[in-house]
């Protein structure tokens, strides 16, 4: 089995450099689990198109660029479109998985697991980050996120429709809710380190009462449009 990495983009010169360098020694150091890394571009206006060409001129994994309609599920979706592994591992491009973690990846899909994630880590040392960090070790679709990373076959996305292109916001929440649902999700006790900048440009109590007002609004009915409007409104700009 092969794992193709699937990264959506949308102006991240600062972060991506870093991840596809860190993913290349991986893959270099493990020899041929990692077959393709697919960065999926939604239309970046900055340097991030022209740092993924020049360091898949470089590198011998096969690094593609492909350019999708913005919004991050109809990004995942292009990738996964393209992808030629039996495994689909979707990353955010300011989050570093661990050392080994194809290695981790595999080992649960010879056992049986379809689908899974990472623990995760800020790379902030904030009281309040540092135990958002620590719930993510418990098997509960509250305590999910796309900053942990996510795997799963391809056979697995295929049958159950894929991201839902109707959520701009949530869509990785979305697509764990239906994983749970059927059983089917595994922790692997191991940390993705996430970026915090987020937390650092809006605050931190004040992004977090955002993420569970978003939350709160979905559990209540809100629709995918709703969610994303506030997103927009109060979190995005």
């Amino acid at each position: 089995m092969k794992i193709s990495i699937i990264i959506p983009i949308l102006n991240e010169a600062a972060t991506i450099g870093k991840l596809l360098s860190h993913l290349t020694q991986v893959a270099s150091d493990s020899g041929n689990n990692i077959k393709e890394i697919l960065v999926v571009d939604g239309g970046s206006t900055d340097k991030s198109k022209d740092i993924v060409q020049d360091i898949s001129n470089r590198e011998l994994i096969t690094i593609k660029l492909i350019s999708s309609s913005k919004g991050r599920a109809k990004q995942l979706n292009a990738g996964a479109q393209k992808a030629e592994s039996e495994i689909l591992y979707f990353l955010h491009a300011d989050s570093l998985p661990p050392t080994d973690f194809d290695n981790y990846i595999l080992n649960e899909v010879k056992k049986g697991n379809e689908a899974g994630c990472f623990r995760m880590k800020f790379d902030h040392n904030h009281w309040w980050l540092r135990f958002l960090g620590w719930l993510t070790q418990f098997k509960s679709k509250r305590c999910r996120g796309g900053d942990q990373s996510q795997f799963i076959t391809t056979t697995l996305f295929t049958e159950i429709g894929g991201y839902d292109e109707k959520f701009i916001v949530y869509e990785d929440n979305d697509l764990v809710d239906r994983l749970f649902a059927i059983n089917t999700f595994v922790i692997i006790p191991k940390d993705v380190i996430t970026s915090a900048r987020r937390y650092k440009e809006i605050g931190v109590w004040r992004l977090q009462y955002h993420f569970f007002n978003i939350h709160m609004r979905k559990w209540m009915g809100a629709s995918s449009e709703d969610l994303y409007q506030y997103y927009k409104d109060r979190v995005a700009n």
